[in-house]
């Protein structure tokens, strides 16, 4: 558990997204591992609408949290993680959305609120890596923002973009399904100017440039197989067209490659004997900056950031602290 000098009961916060969160269910489980772990009475904030849950994660560490519990979707988590960066105070995932990126990621389990609740009060502290972005509008403004597993451009940041709440809401990941098949058929190559570790600006048309600080995606598509949250390092994706049969390409390579052959050393060696890299790219990189001629949707961990004519950052090494169980692993 966490410790604190001898003194007076260590508090936990709970901060929570009102229409995802199953309040009563949550604060029972909370009030039965907080009283049997020596722990005082968590205080609870709700999300605002502005932000996220930025403000409220500062006004609890304000008030003395010694630990965060993010209950919530992926908007939540990252904003709570934003507030948390390089603070100390650890956060503790409760998943309550469709795509609960950073859970998977950590193995949490999805449907099991009893267990990430005893990994916030009884598990171990984890530090992990942080993307940091910046983000430039057509109107100059740069605006820095913090993602837990991907940010994009390009056919990703369309598709959520086109993607309605009302049927995410219903039909959950499948609704991603329906606006993917519309954004493929309509939309061209994006022509965009990139850099890794300050190398030189290069040109590329791609279907989407991503940057990912881990790899596991919903459905356990695994996008970036040598990706982890904690190696200091992010990586680059670029998913290429390559005349007719570009997406039977890209997904040979996600799905066959990387969710089965990689599973086994005999599949692994087909891989390096194969290399086929032509419509998949991938580079590791501390810092980078893409850029495009006019603005195109941009996401960060599968929420719709608006339009972006440049966007820029690197990893900070470390910076945000989770609570885990040692069991948890990511399951691909």
């Amino acid at each position: 558990m966490v410790t604190t000098p001898a003194g007076p009961q260590p508090s936990a916060a709970v901060v929570y997204h009102p229409l995802k969160t199953d309040l009563e269910a949550l604060r029972e489980a909370v009030r039965r591992y907080e009283s049997g772990g020596g722990w005082a009475r968590s205080r609870w904030y709700e999300t605002d609408a502005d932000d996220a849950g930025i403000a409220a994660a500062q006004r609890a560490v304000e008030d003395g949290a010694a630990l965060i519990l993010a209950s919530g979707g992926d908007g939540t988590v990252r904003a709570v993680a934003e507030a948390l960066r390089g603070t100390g105070v650890p956060m503790a995932v409760i998943p309550q959305g469709t795509g609960n990126l950073l859970a998977r990621n950590l193995g949490a389990p999805l449907g099991n609120l009893d267990e990430v609740v005893r990994a916030a009060f009884q598990g171990r502290n984890r530090a992990i890596d942080l993307g940091v972005i910046s983000i430039t509008r057509e109107d100059e403004s740069i605006s820095e923002h913090v993602f837990l597993v991907l940010a994009g451009m390009g056919l990703d940041a369309r598709l959520i973009t086109g993607t309605s709440s009302k049927l995410k809401k219903w039909v959950g990941w499948l609704a991603y399904v329906d606006a993917g098949v519309r954004t493929m058929v309509s939309n061209a190559p994006l022509q965009i100017h990139y850099s890794v570790d300050g190398s030189e600006v290069s040109p590329l048309t791609v279907y989407s440039v991503m940057i990912g600080n881990c790899g596991l995606l919903p459905g356990g598509v695994l996008l970036i197989p040598d990706a982890e949250l904690d190696d200091g390092k992010l990586d680059v994706v670029a998913l290429r067209p390559l005349g007719a049969l570009s997406w039977l390409r890209i997904w040979r390579k996600i799905g066959w490659e990387n969710g089965v052959l990689r599973k086994t050393k005999a599949g692994r060696r087909m891989i390096d004997l194969v290399n086929d890299t032509r419509s998949v790219t991938y580079l590791r990189a501390g810092r980078f900056a893409v850029s495009v001629a006019r603005p195109e949707p941009i996401q960060l961990d599968g929420d719709d950031f608006g339009w972006a004519l440049a966007a820029g950052g690197e990893v900070d090494p470390g910076a945000l602290v989770v609570r885990v169980l040692p069991q948890w692993h990511s399951t691909v």
